[in-house]
């Protein structure tokens, strides 16, 4: 199974467009992160986690050119705002796309995209199958997710756990219980922010605290604001199994 980082930015602290700071003046394209997000290609299938604003362009980008699946963490525009650009999929495939989410995030869809539910379908609008999950395990295929959740301060975020590779975003704490589905990863996804205090995500700090107490043999950082740093400059901080994801990234898991 192939997971690809489709993007590893955030929506928090995004300056704006006459920035000038180091990180946005960067020439490395480690630096150029778009909304956060993952595909899964194996057995089979192929699954994005999260559609976020980015999503169309991420899509191209990767030369993405069939979808099964979207599977949602949380009901955030960064991470939800790109469901309608799923149409092309739909055109392509000749039927809907499967999304898996639970109840809260569909309301959340059915909210910002009314127009998928409708009685009238407009023609052309997307088309999708909602499946509903909780913290229950499920299968997508072949594809096995053990939920978990972690709290994005007030707010439950759910974070899948596939084999040995566990994936989470927007996460501020974890609860013991939720941290013993994580025990036994070999490669830990996981967001940082930035260096300063954060209400509702990890920052740098924390995120290593975590890894350290996960103990995966390998830790990726996502969700990362250009408030973190230069990729370059940042990695040399980092212990020797944790590393700074980057959009384009590929994973054997």
């Amino acid at each position: 199974m192939t997971i690809t980082f489709l993007g590893t930015g955030t929506s928090q602290g995004v300056p704006v467009i006459a920035c000038n700071c180091e990180v946005c003046t960067s020439d490395d394209p480690r630096d150029k992160r778009l909304r956060t997000s993952i595909l899964i290609e194996g057995a089979g299938k192929v699954i994005v986690i999260d559609s976020g604003p980015d999503f169309r362009y991420q899509m191209l980008r990767a030369k993405v050119q069939h979808l099964d699946a979207i599977v949602f963490t949380h009901e955030h525009k960064d991470h939800i705002a790109g469901l309608d650009d799923i149409r092309a999929f739909n055109y392509k495939q000749q039927g809907p796309i499967d999304v898996y989410a639970d109840l809260r995030v569909q309301a959340a869809l059915k909210r910002e995209f009314y127009y998928i539910f409708e009685d009238f379908k407009y023609p052309g609008i997307p088309q999708i199958t909602l499946h509903t999950i909780g913290l229950a395990p499920f299968n997508i295929g072949k594809i096995h997710f053990i939920p978990i959740e972690v709290m994005h301060y007030m707010l439950p975020v759910l974070g899948f756990r596939i084999k040995d590779f566990t994936y989470i975003t927007d996460a501020k704490t974890v609860s013991e219980e939720e941290k013993e589905k994580i025990k036994g990863s070999k490669i830990l996804v996981i967001n940082a922010l930035q260096k300063q205090n954060h209400i509702s995500h990890f920052t740098l700090d924390e995120a290593i605290a975590f890894a350290e107490e996960m103990g995966a043999e390998k830790t990726y950082f996502t969700h990362i604001s250009h408030r973190l740093g230069k990729h370059a400059i940042v990695s040399k901080m980092l212990p020797s199994h944790v590393e700074l994801a980057y959009d384009g990234l590929k994973l054997t898991v």
